[in-house]
């Protein structure tokens, strides 16, 4: 028999494991939380805390994101927000390791880069602590509930690579969970909700978050991000709706939607914006990569079982409903990425996940003075040398926030990272000169493959056309695309900086993680020029990667 919480007033039935928002979301409940200017509203979006739609009140402490609290019975949940003389979203610093604690490395984040950065400058000797903000290691990618049944782990891809890291760390590494880094000093000094960490050097495996851009409707409940589907139904058991549509661009919209019908969901359609034959262009990329060949053709021999259609070039371009979205509008695109003409359905669907790409988490890198460059799939990633070495030295990156590429290349990545870290630290070469090397290759392998993977899924160029003069662009301010647009062609902005500044995008809650690229897009497409790195980079650079309370700013450490 489930435990129950209590929200507003209901009881809802819980399952161990599960978070606030999905228990509410199981319970039928799509939205808990009006917006200040339309009262509009909102309820889980993102789904792993970048977004902030999701905040409630949980046992009396305000502007708590549902998505990431556990829910755990006899909780109070309220959808009243109250923030006068309240704390800011987040959670108040817990005891954690003593200040006098230092590493030869701190490792940032525990997906498959950092687990991989962790356990091999384990191997060579460091003294290593893996920090993590989520209370298991595994990422976004090997995401699972606090107990898992038998023969669950059969549905996650790769297990047995997450099980030899997790070993390794289990035994060799200070694992730190529950322990967001809200700030990091040189030298280093990582200030997190769990205690302060010192180290002499840092590997940071940050990940990254889903990339969206607006269409009218899409502020809808209902309507959520693939990763958000897939937190769902990984960490909660829950599906995201009963009839769903999946869209969007990118490889990642397979694996989602075949969850999704394994769950018994009706997926009513795939409809990706790119096109997949985009990899015969550049058929070296596909050598030394079966591996991901075989995945893709098994993804679609599932879809193909359950009569699920794949649309190529097809794209929601707006969303429907009332209380949450009922129907999306669905186009097909001509190879510039234009709606063609008399090609727009109506579908009919209680949710939607849709999403086009990542947005590396770069807000420590930034904060520590990384370089950062435009990645093939536009967004803005971290330079790095041969061995995962930043330009600030004693800290280095791998993974997503070195530009997007998958769960495979970022352990590649990790343990490239993890290597160069030890032996900078002091520590024995943890890998052969022939696996390095081999590394390497693989790595050069995978990267061109992601690079085509990038190219065959980018986001349609057509896109801004779908927007409408009250699209809201920025969630948390309500900005709309006229307002935008406005500051380009009324006040003169030439530059994302200074459109931030005249309307307000990206000055809210989720501090531009959401709404930054697209912002950044439309300013340089009304500026009639492509975007620049600073445009992106002002969507990026945050002074604290994680909203904390200001008592525990104010407590010295």
């Amino acid at each position: 028999m489930a435990d129950e919480i209590v929200f507003d007033g209901r009881t809802v039935p819980v399952l161990p494991g599960q978070t606030v928002a999905g228990a509410l979301w199981e319970a039928g409940i799509r939205s808990w939380r009006t917006t200040p200017v339309a009262r509009a509203q909102r309820g889980l979006f993102c789904g792993i805390g970048a977004c902030f739609d999701c905040l409630a009140t949980i046992d009396g402490v305000p502007g708590q994101r549902a998505c990431l609290a556990i829910a755990r019975p006899g909780m109070v949940v309220s959808s009243r927000h109250d923030l006068v003389g309240a704390a800011s979203p987040g959670t108040s610093a817990t005891p954690g390791p003593p200040s006098a604690a230092r590493y030869d490395v701190a490792v940032v984040g525990a997906g498959p880069a950092g687990l991989a950065a962790a356990a091999t400058a384990a191997l060579g000797g460091s003294r290593v602590a893996l920090i993590d903000g989520a209370g298991q290691p595994g990422g976004q990618f090997w995401r699972q509930r606090e107990s898992m049944g038998e023969g669950e782990e059969r549905g996650y891809r790769d297990w047995p690579v997450f099980a030899g890291l997790r070993s390794i760390v289990e035994e060799r590494v200070d694992h730190i969970p529950n322990a967001t880094v809200w700030f990091a000093e040189p030298g280093f000094v990582l200030h997190t909700t769990a205690g302060r960490v010192e180290a002499g050097r840092v590997v940071l495996a940050t990940g990254a978050y889903d990339r969206v851009l607006p269409f009218p409707g899409w502020d809808l409940p209902g309507v959520v991000t693939p990763g958000a589907a897939q937190a769902l139904l990984k960490g909660s058991g829950v599906a995201v709706g009963r009839d769903v549509v999946v869209a969007g661009a990118g490889p990642f919209l397979l694996p989602v939607a075949v969850g999704q019908a394994a769950a018994g969901v009706r997926v009513i359609g795939v409809y990706e914006a790119g096109d997949p034959r985009g990899y015969l262009g550049r058929p070296g990329s596909i050598v030394g990569v079966a591996g991901k060949v075989r995945e893709a053709m098994a993804y679609a021999a599932a879809l193909a079982r359950r009569r699920v259609p794949y649309r190529v070039r097809h794209a929601v371009i707006a969303a429907y409903g009332e209380a949450g979205v009922s129907g999306v509008d669905v186009a097909r695109l001509d190879n510039a990425g234009q709606v063609v003409a008399g090609s727009v359905k109506r579908v009919t669907c209680d949710a939607v996940a849709i999403g086009y790409g990542f947005t590396a988490n770069l807000d420590l890198a930034l904060m520590l003075g990384c370089a950062t460059r435009v990645s093939a799939d536009g967004g803005l990633a971290v330079m790095v040398g041969g061995e995962g070495q930043t330009s600030v030295p004693g800290v280095y990156a791998a993974g997503e926030i070195t530009g997007v590429g998958g769960a495979t290349l970022s352990v590649v990545e990790g343990e490239l990272a993890g290597s160069a870290a030890a032996q900078a630290a002091g520590s024995s070469d943890p890998l052969s000169g022939r696996e390095l090397a081999s590394l390497r290759r693989r790595r050069r392998r995978l990267r061109a493959f992601a690079d085509a993977m990038h190219a065959a899924h980018a986001p349609p160029a057509g896109w801004p056309v779908w927007l409408e003069d009250q699209t809201l662009v920025c969630r948390c301010e309500e900005v709309p695309y006229a307002s935008i647009a406005a500051a380009v062609t009324d006040l003169g902005a030439s530059d994302a900086r200074t459109v931030k500044l005249l309307a307000r995008p990206g000055m809210g809650w989720c501090q531009g993680r959401v709404c930054g690229y697209a912002t950044a897009e439309l300013t340089a497409r009304l500026c009639d020029r492509d975007v620049r790195r600073d445009d992106l980079a002002t969507y990026a650079h945050r002074p604290f990667a994680a909203p904390m309370l200001l008592g525990d700013l104010s407590r010295p450490t």
